[in-house]
This record gives C-alpha cells, structure tokens and sequence, in this order.
C-alpha cells in the first residue's frame, strides 16, 4: 500500500472566529496531501497534465471527530489502499495533530479523464509502474 504525509502548520487565515478550522478548508488539506503523495512518487499534477491527463474530483467524503486549531501543526497522512485498475482512484485521507490524535478522516474519489475531450481514460501507464511496486 503506498503511503505519504505531509504537515501543514494552521495559520489564523484558516480559522473561523472561534479558533478552529472552518469545515471546507479540510478538501484543501486533502487535496496537500494528494498533490504531495504524487509527487513523492516522482510524479507531479503538473507532469500528468503534461500528458494531455486531467483528474477530475467526483466524490469526496469527510468524517470531522475532532477540531483543528489556529497553530496547530496537523499531519495529512494519504493512502491508497488499492491499486487501481481503470479511470477511477480513490485516495484516503486522515489528519493527525501533534499528539497523534486522529482528528479528520476520509476519500477523495478522482477520475482520469483525456484533457481535450474530458472522456474517462485508464490512469497513465507511467504512474501505474511507479504504483505497482507498492502492492
């Protein structure tokens, strides 16, 4: 199974007026924590699309169990448990505090699709090498 994390620091900009992390930017956190697994993988969202490759979000689910604060240095721990095998990859998402504390958990579903026409392809030959080693 490969696995990434990242630590973001939580500045107040991220914060509603009582000091914790308003609930929508929790898709951003996740969305660091895709963009960085990629590209601990070697890759970048970048160098996919450079392939004529886009990935599309079409679901996401998020399980909020514990808050996130202004200066809070959390961990975007990001996972695919599965390789997978057609246009669809579904990455799973759990955010830690300092403390080791799970605070938010949930999937981000994305689909493969060909730039110009926006139509479903397989995901790209060269990220499915670079996975395979991890199953």
């Amino acid at each position: 199974m490969f696995t990434s994390t990242t630590q973001i620091r939580i500045h107040y900009a991220l914060t509603d007026q009582m000091g914790v992390v308003y609930h929508g930017r929790y898709a951003e956190f996740f969305e660091i924590g895709r963009s960085e697994a990629i590209r601990n993988l070697g890759f970048t969202y970048k160098d996919i699309e450079a392939m004529g490759v886009v990935m599309a979000v079409v679901e996401m689910n998020i399980r909020y169990l514990r808050p996130i604060r202004y200066d809070d240095l959390i961990t975007v721990k990001t996972s695919l448990p599965h390789l997978p095998a057609d246009h669809k990859i579904v990455f799973h998402s759990e955010i830690y505090n300092e403390e080791d504390q799970l605070l938010s958990k949930g999937t981000v579903t994305l689909y493969f699709l060909e730039a110009k026409s926006m139509k479903k392809i397989n995901m790209p030959t060269p990220l499915v090498n670079l996975l395979e080693g991890y199953y």
